[in-house]
């Protein structure tokens, strides 16, 4: 696959997780929202990777340490986001964790997130086009 191919196989990935997401709000699985919500912004920054640094992404989680390992200028709120969308993919993965993020994870407290994911997308797809 091309550099280009590879950006757009991750650019329709996060989408397809996007909507998924948005579906899942609709319904209240909240935490699932939020997990998903993670994938759609990690995809987009592995098309960023690609775009910007290498074909070989690399194979983390960490948005914040995915977006630094391909130079993407971030204000402190940005970073501070990242680190807590990041928290979404290990608290919805483990029982541990799963348990006391239920709670967390109100209708609420999801739809304040869906919204700054929302953001997020809407300036990664920007820096993609350019």
């Amino acid at each position: 696959m091309t550099r280009d191919e590879i950006v757009q196989y991750w650019i329709e990935s996060a989408e397809e997780d996007f909507q998924a997401m948005i579906n899942l709000f609709e319904t209240g699985h909240n935490v699932w929202v939020l997990f998903v919500g993670h994938l759609a912004i990690e995809k987009l920054l592995k098309a960023y990777y690609v775009k910007t640094v290498d074909k070989d992404i690399p194979w983390i989680h960490n948005l914040l340490k995915i977006a630094e390992s391909a130079h993407l200028e971030l204000s402190y709120e940005q970073r501070v986001l990242l680190d807590e969308i990041t928290t979404f993919n290990t608290r919805a993965r483990y029982p541990d964790y799963k348990k006391s993020f239920y709670k967390k994870a109100s209708k609420e407290f999801t739809a304040d997130y869906v919204g700054k994911i929302k953001g997020l997308r809407e300036w990664l797809i920007e820096k993609l086009k350019s």
